[in-house]
C-alpha cells in the first residue's frame, strides 16, 4: 500500500514541477495517438458506414468477420509488421520512417482503425430503417443519405472515437518495437513507464501511470462534449 502513495505523491510532484522532459514525453503521446485516432476515425467511420448500409452478402459477412479480427489485433504483432514494412529490406524501407514518430503513427492508426470500424458499423446498423428511407425518397444522393445517418449516431460515433483512443493511448508493445523509446525523440508514456519499472523506480512508475489517466480522461471527456454527448 505504501507504493502506492509513494506513486501519487510522485505523480504529483512530477505535475508540480513540469519538467521539458516531462512535457515533452506528454506532447509526444498525445500528438501520436490524436494523429492516429483522426486517421482511424477519416477511414474507419465511413467504412463502416458503408458496411452497415450495404446489402448482405457474403462479401460484407466476410468484412465483418475479418473486422471483428483485427479488433482484437496483439499490438506486439502490429508492431512486428509495421516494422517489417519499414525496416531497410522492406517495401517501405527507403523512406527512414522506422524509430520515428510517424511508424509509431502508423502502428497505431492499424490498432485504432478496426475497433473505430466496427463499433461505426454496429451503430449504422441501429439506425430506423425508416430515417434512410425518408432521405432517398426525398431524392437525396448517397453522401446525403450517409451523413443524415451518421448525425443519428453522433454519441455512438464518440465511443468509437473513444474506445480506439483507448486502444492506442495505453498501448505499449507496437510503439516500442517501431519507435524504440528513444529519449527526447520517440518516448512516450507508456514506454517511459516500462522503463522506470525496469529500472525499480515504481513509484515514478507509478506517478507517470497516474499522469497517463488523467490525460485519458480530459481526452475522453473532450470527445464526448465535442459529440453532444453532454449538455454544457
Amino acid at each position: 500500500m505504501q507504493i502506492l502513495w509513494e506513486g501519487l505523491r510522485e505523480g504529483f510532484i512530477l505535475l508540480v514541477e513540469g519538467s521539458p522532459e516531462l512535457w515533452g514525453t506528454v506532447g509526444l503521446s498525445l500528438g501520436v495517438s490524436s494523429v492516429a485516432v483522426g486517421i482511424a476515425a477519416v477511414l474507419g467511420i465511413p467504412l463502416g458506414t458503408l458496411l452497415a448500409l450495404s446489402p448482405g452478402g457474403w462479401g460484407r459477412k466476410l468484412m465483418m468477420l475479418l473486422i471483428s479480427v483485427f479488433m482484437g489485433l496483439p499490438p506486439v504483432l502490429a508492431g512486428l509488421v509495421v516494422y517489417l514494412v519499414l525496416s531497410a529490406q522492406g517495401p517501405l524501407g527507403a523512406w527512414k520512417m522506422l524509430f520515428t514518430p510517424g511508424a509509431m503513427v502508423l502502428a497505431q492508426t492499424l490498432l485504432a482503425l478496426p475497433v473505430i470500424t466496427g463499433l461505426t458499423c454496429a451503430a449504422v446498423k441501429q439506425v430506423p430503417t425508416g430515417i434512410r428511407d425518408a432521405a432517398r425518397t426525398l431524392g437525396a444522393p448517397s453522401h446525403v443519405e450517409m451523413l443524415t445517418v451518421l448525425r443519428e449516431v453522433r454519441p455512438a460515433l464518440a465511443v468509437a472515437a473513444a474506445a480506439g483512443l483507448g486502444r492506442v493511448l495505453a498501448e505499449v508493445g507496437a510503439v516500442m518495437m517501431v519507435g524504440g523509446n528513444i529519449a527526447g525523440r520517440t518516448r512516450v508514456m507508456t514506454t517511459a513507464i516500462v522503463l522506470e519499472t525496469q529500472r525499480g523506480n515504481f513509484d515514478r512508475a507509478l506517478g507517470l501511470g497516474l499522469i497517463l489517466l488523467v490525460l485519458s480522461f480530459v481526452l475522453n471527456g473532450l470527445i464526448s462534449v465535442t459529440s453532444g454527448d453532454w449538455e454544457v
